[in-house]
């Protein structure tokens, strides 16, 4: 029977007193052999008997009607077996847990590359080469491609606290910018792959996805038959950064050919259709404006953007965020503009909202400093507010300030000189820094965990998409019932499982992690009984269980099989208490001034998250989103010819993420020590999209600082750094 627990009260520390020593510390990851060695199977190397492969087809027109399709001519194509153009085959993923389902046009076209249909061969050359000859005529409409080019657009209400009007008409200091910021992708190392495989009128499906319990129901809806007659298996998925969240086109297509050919269908994109048809993130036009007073008091901050999304689509990037709980005024204003346009699909991408409203927000937190001659440090310090701006809630912790100056005296932020004053040769250096926040968000999990002796197994259908979450659901685990993490056996990615939050938004930890800690604890219920003892009194170390003078090997007490199956979900502490990561990232680079290159010589983020489960993924997370904050801010660009609308950077040989040359070697992480004890019964935050959120931030701001000039539109190319600096 699972026990339901609802977030309702601030909960005690028990994994400070279990003493067996296992949670936070840097353990190696459980799954780390098999990644390394190549066994670890990912959902584009399975094969099963009598498979046949497919290719989608994608649409090379940006906005009309499919008319028809020459399929005879395809099929006869040696290896051909059919050309699927099912009605059921869907345009873009949905939001995963956002409960939508995927967009099923038939035969409307919406953006250019979008799937049309579905060429399924013995091979996957003759696949190819079919998805390649099939000829498609359209009915062409036309439609603008990019946000600039279209009327149709959507302006929400303002999100406003206080009179924001009133106070910037008064502000004696006042900054008001202008910023932009192209699409991104998630370029995750895996493609997406499906392979699906019916046994009457029931469904399995391989498939690199991050949140299976809403995917499940997602690929019923899109089938037509109920969620019960669908089993999702992902054990190991190369990467997602959002990509994954909702159900792709291919794994919808490998269904529906697998039931109307009555055999195995698997669908691997080739990484040009994952930039063409996968979700990207949104262009941003962002409008930022601060008012204060001479004496450095922000009275007035407003932050206004535009983004798109194709028609049909609810989703849209949500760029001021953080902007709306960072820094107090007694005037704030959000408003946001979706523009309609037919362009490939927006959507979650690497910490949607933070992780470019912020590169505009803290650039503008910064002029701001500049204007009022005050650093920029300092500046930040004097505005943060005693609760929620927006709502007045209290903040459940926030050690923002002690990010902040830990961080300063650590990075050497007093020596940092004027603007303008250091170079090394031809190369200008400059230190910027930026303040980093993400809010925490506890999503409905489920796990169960089994105990025979001294051997434990966890059971739950999350994902682990290259964060830890094997390691970590097993630490936690044998921090729990005195195991060593080799004595527990920790199974994911079947949708037969109970349901877990997925992997997403940085709050898979610690929402199937408290769901396991519960399980757990209710197997610390069952031993303190069999021992005799209450569980207040239960001590389990090493293999043993002792309380109220009774002590005994686990492998002797659990002889027969116990379990522990319990759920968590959000509850009155959300409503309360505000949680939220918080940090500081600092930077220093080195502008060439002839040329424009910047290169990042050193990066340092102190972050407070709550508990640390694992130090050694934890830090590894940090230093993966301070990357992409490198990439945002000087190297990361999708770009679309306007003419037609396709992709033009649509592989990873032209849509540049940073490389090792791009990275500095110094770069560091430090996290303060925090338990919050309002977020979740394991006192753990998210850590991932933190490390994104102001890092790119930090280095734009060393780039002003060096130069003593601001580039606004980004990345910042060399040739945009060279016209800011007049050249």
């Amino acid at each position: 029977m699972t026990s339901k627990f609802t977030m309702d009260e601030p909960q005690p520390r028990l994994l400070d007193e279990t003493g067996q020593g296992v949670i936070g510390t840097p353990m190696d990851r459980t799954d780390g052999p098999k990644k390394v060695s190549g066994t670890a199977e990912y959902s584009g190397d399975h094969s099963v008997e009598g498979m046949a492969h497919g290719v989608l087809v994608r649409a090379t027109i940006s906005r009309g009607k499919v008319r028809s399709m020459d399929t005879d001519a395809v099929k006869s194509i040696e290896g051909v077996i059919d050309v699927i153009t099912d009605p059921r085959l869907i345009r873009n993923p949905a939001q995963g847990m956002a409960g939508e389902a995927p967009v099923q046009p038939g035969d409307e076209v919406h953006y250019h590359g979008q799937p049309i249909a579905l060429v399924v061969a013995e091979s996957f050359e003759a696949a190819r080469d079919g998805a390649q000859r099939l000829v498609v005529d359209y009915e062409v409409e036309e439609a603008a491609s990019a946000p600039d080019e279209t009327p149709d657009t959507e302006v929400s209400d303002p999100v406003t606290a206080g009179d924001f009007d009133a106070v910037w008409s008064s502000a004696e200091v006042k900054v008001d910018r202008n910023y932009t910021t192209p699409s991104q992708v998630a370029a995750a190392m895996e493609p997406h792959a499906a392979l699906a495989e019916w046994s009457g009128d029931t469904v399995t499906l391989r498939s690199s996805l991050q949140m299976i319990r809403f995917n499940k129901a997602e690929l019923a809806d899109s089938l037509g038959i109920d969620p019960s007659k669908v089993r999702i298996l992902a054990p190991f998925v190369g990467g997602g950064f959002g990509s994954k969240l909702g159900l792709g086109p291919e794994a919808v297509a490998a269904a529906v050919a697998a039931q109307k050919l009555g055999r195995p269908v698997r669908v691997v994109m080739p990484r040009q259709t994952v930039f063409d048809a996968i979700l990207r993130r949104s262009e941003t036009a962002q409008r930022v404006r601060f008012g204060a007073g001479k004496d450095g008091r922000i009275t007035a901050i407003s932050h206004d953007d535009r983004v798109s999304n194709v028609d049909g689509e609810g989703f849209a990037e949500p760029v001021s965020q953080a902007s709306q709980f960072i820094y107090g005024a007694d005037g704030l204003s959000f408003t946001q503009t979706l523009a309609r346009i037919a362009a490939t699909p927006t959507g979650s991408v690497r910490a949607p909202g933070e992780a470019v409203g912020m590169l505009a927000f803290e650039a503008g937190v910064d002029e701001l400093a500049d204007t009022l001659g005050v650093d920029p440090l300092q500046l930040r310090l004097e505005n943060l507010p005693d609760k929620h701006p927006m709502d007045g809630r209290d903040y459940s912790t926030r050690r923002l300030a002690d990010c902040l100056r830990d961080g300063a005296e650590r990075f050497g932020w007093s020596d940092r000189g004027p603007a303008g004053s250091k170079r090394d040769g031809d190369w200008l250096i400059g230190m910027g820094m930026a303040s980093a926040a993400r809010a925490n968000m506890l999503i409905q999990s489920a796990a169960r965990v089994r105990l025979t002796g001294d051997k434990a197994i966890v059971e739950t259908d999350m994902t682990d998409i290259g964060t830890g979450t094997y390691t970590i659901l097993a630490q936690i685990t044998a921090e729990m019932l005195g195991l060593r993490p080799d004595q527990v056996e920790v199974r994911l990615g079947d949708s037969d499982l109970p349901g877990a939050s997925g992997s997403g938004g940085s709050f898979g930890a610690s929402s199937a992690g408290s769901a396991t800690f519960l399980a757990a604890r209710k197997l610390r219920e069952q031993i303190a009984e069999k021992l005799g003892c209450s569980e207040d009194d239960l001590t389990l170390q090493g293999g043993r269980a002792r309380g109220d003078n009774h002590e005994s090997a686990l492998s002797e007490l659990i002889t027969e099989e116990i379990v522990g199956e319990a759920s968590i979900e959000a509850g009155k502490t959300a409503e309360s208490h505000f949680s939220a990561g918080f940090g500081a990232h600092f930077a220093e680079v080195a502008v060439n001034e002839w040329t424009g290159e910047v290169r990042v010589r050193r990066m340092l983020g102190v972050m407070s998250i709550g508990r640390i489960l694992n130090e050694k993924t934890a830090r590894s997370q940090a230093l993966g989103g301070m990357i992409w904050g490198i990439g945002a801010a000087l190297t990361e660009e999708m770009e679309s010819d306007r003419r037609d609308g396709h992709i033009v950077t649509r592989d990873l040989a032209n849509y540049h993420v940073p490389v090792h040359a791009d990275v500095p070697g110094d770069m560091q992480v430090v996290f303060l020590e925090e338990r919050d004890d309002w977020a979740n019964p394991i006192q753990s935050k998210g850590v991932g999209e933190l490390g994104i959120s102001g890092a790119g931030a930090a280095v734009i701001n060393a780039i002003a600082h060096a130069t003593g000039h601001r580039v606004y539109d980004y990345p910042c190319h060399p040739d945009r750094v060279l016209a800011a600096m007049g050249v």
